[in-house]
């Protein structure tokens, strides 16, 4: 069995000599000793968890909230409230909220008190929004768009005024925004990731994940849906890339079109939960009473109501085949007849998929997010039907390490590295946001996340898969609940990340342990209505500077903080926010450095307590540490030096800890004189 592996800082050897006593020596003594490992704790019962059914509401729905306090609420500007709340970006004081009606600006100075901004009218779906210094960037993929951000969409089906791609901004003067560039892109933009180059500091690129229909080439010459994927023109399995000159970027343009997918086979699939079989079978026995037209579906093999346009058709068929245009009841009869071979033919001939059932394979395989790790030249790619594993050392050109694919996974939807590269997280969007997956009847292993180790194999990076995490908690059938974005909480020694769920609110988890992911801090709502499934819940949630962030779909913002419990304490919270960031995009990774602190060193103090070190030993070495932060210059050295030596008789705790604890405890020294 594989374990996680963790890389360590290196770590300096005390000079013990000077600093052994008889106090210290009984201090090691004690330090060494350990409690016994604590009883395994009893897993979640998500049928007993205070989360379900709490009272519905839009602006007044019951809530819940678990070692975790929200600080401060800001409701969208008019014109923008009841319009859907998208992803999010950091710069400075501001947090950047994308809307489909466009970017709204808020400032988080006062977490509590957030401030509108600006809300800057460009419709657009899904406008996600990232940042760059100075640049904004936004995606436009629905058909609405236009070039110059006004409202009204395009009516003709091909036009020069239609805007699908990226869109760069301006922020200077973030208080208005100055639209500088739209690039273009084959399939529009669902959603997109900045890149910085480490070697390149005069570009920045993006990689495009586009999943909507590709363009007529008469809208946007290069635009090719009709040739096979393999050819090199072809438009199909692409990650469109884009380069932003940063001393001109209104020239940015497309610089290549990356086939990450080459020689993936179709995924495995599932079929649909009982709590989806409870629904659709409802829906459908009062489908069949009021006379729908009902065969197999030729995809999944149960019965469903046949499409629309197909019977339409079969039905004037029909009549015509009798001189008459109006359809009469045996026109019907006949219709229901032949309904399922012509359902089949209609399938077969989509793409060319089989007749009979079958999954299409990675024919129709794009990326739904990329997020990049640009210090270790890696990227996760979430592309639909399986997980990437991508090489970004050139990033005009990404290539595949690995790929996992999985039947439990039906939409791969985002990506989260751990700090170290070491491991990845991904999450499955199962019915796409829009619908309630976290019912009673729908598995835990569905609509969750999958958590793999990153290992060498042969040389070569592999993912292998170790577990699942789902929050442990049922939500209603009126709400939308599912994996969705996320990021990591800078706690250090530990991976620990806040993870949206739409109306399953917020989940905050550690998952260091790969094989045993466990929920440690969340915050629900109600449902935004009570008696019929309405959008609403968490896009994404990021921790940005201390503060936890939610883009609230139907209400607004959401501004959080952890507070200390059994699972996390006090002084890793305040650990955590001595990590300070100018900017922040989640989708581009940053590598996460603690700055010396005593905070620091007092959180991997807790750990090693939480561990088993006993409470004499943990007692014992906060004193020295107490001792230092009290004293200054050479007297604060000589405390730190007897606390590194003292920290050395835990390591029969847990070794890896102990040398991150020293580590932490040298960087405290005072510059010798």
């Amino acid at each position: 069995m594989f374990s996680l592996s963790t890389i360590l800082p290196d770590h300096m050897h005390s000079p013990s000599s000077r600093l052994a006593t008889v106090a210290l020596a009984g201090v090691l003594a004690t330090l060494a000793a350990c409690r016994p490992a604590k009883k395994p704790e009893t897993a979640p019962n998500p049928a007993a968890d205070p989360r379900n059914n709490l009272k519905a509401g839009l602006f007044d729905a019951g809530e819940f909230t678990s070692n975790i306090k929200v600080v401060g609420k800001a409701v969208s500007p008019n014109g923008f409230l009841g319009i859907t709340n998208s992803d999010l970006a950091f710069t400075g004081n501001y947090v950047i909220q994308g809307n489909y009606n466009g970017p709204v600006v808020w400032d988080i100075s006062n977490p509590s008190s957030p401030k509108l901004v600006v809300a800057y009218e460009c419709p657009a779906s899904q406008n996600d929004v990232s940042v760059y210094k100075n640049l904004m960037f936004m995606s436009a993929e629905a058909q609405n768009g236009r070039i110059d951000c006004k409202p009204g969409g395009v009516r003709e089906a091909v036009s020069k005024e239609r805007m699908r791609g990226v869109r760069v901004f301006d922020i200077s003067n973030i208080k208005e925004p100055k639209l500088v560039a739209n690039v273009q892109t084959c399939r529009g933009s669902h959603t997109h990731t900045v890149l910085e180059d480490p070697k390149d500091r005069t570009n920045v690129y993006i990689y495009v994940s586009g999943s909507s229909g590709i363009r007529a080439g008469t809208e946007l010459a290069g635009c090719e849906g009709d040739l096979a994927a393999a050819d090199p023109n072809s438009s199909r399995l692409r990650i469109e890339i884009i380069k932003v000159p940063l001393a001109d970027p209104s020239k940015a343009a497309v610089v290549g079109r990356a086939n990450i997918f080459t020689g993936l086979e179709a995924p495995p699939s599932h079929g649909l939960s009982d709590a989806d079989k409870a629904a659709a079978s409802a829906q459908l026995a009062a489908q069949r009473a009021a006379g729908a037209f009902i065969a197999k579906n030729p995809q999944s093999g149960a019965d469903a109501v046949a499409p629309p346009q197909l019977v339409r058709r079969m039905l004037d068929d029909a009549a015509k085949a009798r001189g008459a245009t109006a359809v009469t009841t045996a026109d019907s009869a006949t219709v229901r007849s032949g309904l399922q071979a012509a359902w089949n033919q209609m399938y077969a001939n989509a793409a060319g998929a089989p007749a009979g059932g079958g999954r299409r394979g990675p024919e129709g395989s794009q990326c739904h997010d990329i997020t990049v790790y640009p210090s270790l030249g890696l990227a996760g790619g979430a592309c639909e039907g399986h997980g990437l594993l991508l090489d970004i050392s050139n990033p005009v050109n990404p290539v595949r390490l690995d790929a996992a694919a999985d039947s439990n996974f039906a939409y791969w939807h985002s990506a989260t590295f751990n700090n170290d590269g070491t491991s990845m997280l991904f999450s499955d969007e199962w019915g796409g946001g829009s619908s309630p997956k976290c019912r009673a009847g729908d598995k835990a292993e569905w609509g969750a996340n999958a958590i793999f180790d990153i290992v060498n194999e042969g040389g070569k990076k592999k993912l292998k898969f170790r577990s699942y995490y789902k929050i442990p908690t049922y939500q209603t059938s009126n709400e939308n609940c599912v994996a969705h974005n996320g990021s990591l909480i800078p706690i250090p020694g530990r991976d620990v990340m806040v993870q949206s769920w739409y109306q399953g609110g917020i989940s905050v988890f550690d998952w260091t342990d790969t094989q045993n992911p466990k929920e440690i801090a969340s915050f629900d709502r109600g449902p935004v209505d009570g008696s019929r499934m309405a959008m609403g819940g968490s896009w994404s949630v990021y921790w940005y500077n201390g503060n936890i962030v939610s883009s609230e779909i139907a209400r607004g913002m959401d501004v959080a903080q952890l507070t200390p419990s059994q699972y996390i304490s006090q002084n890793e919270i305040d650990a955590a926010n001595t990590v300070k960031w100018d900017q922040l995009n989640a989708q581009g990774q940053p590598k996460i450095v603690w700055p010396p602190s005593f905070p620091l060193a007092k959180a991997f103090t807790d750990q090693l307590e939480r561990k088993g070190c006993a409470a004499s030993s943990v007692t014992a070495l906060r004193t020295q540490i107490a001792a230092a932060e009290k004293a200054s210059g050479m007297a604060r050295n000589t405390a730190l030096d007897a606390a590194v030596t003292a920290a050395e008789g835990a390591r029969g705790c847990d070794s890896q800890k102990t040398d991150l604890l020293k580590k932490a405890l040298q960087d405290l020294r005072a510059p010798a004189m």
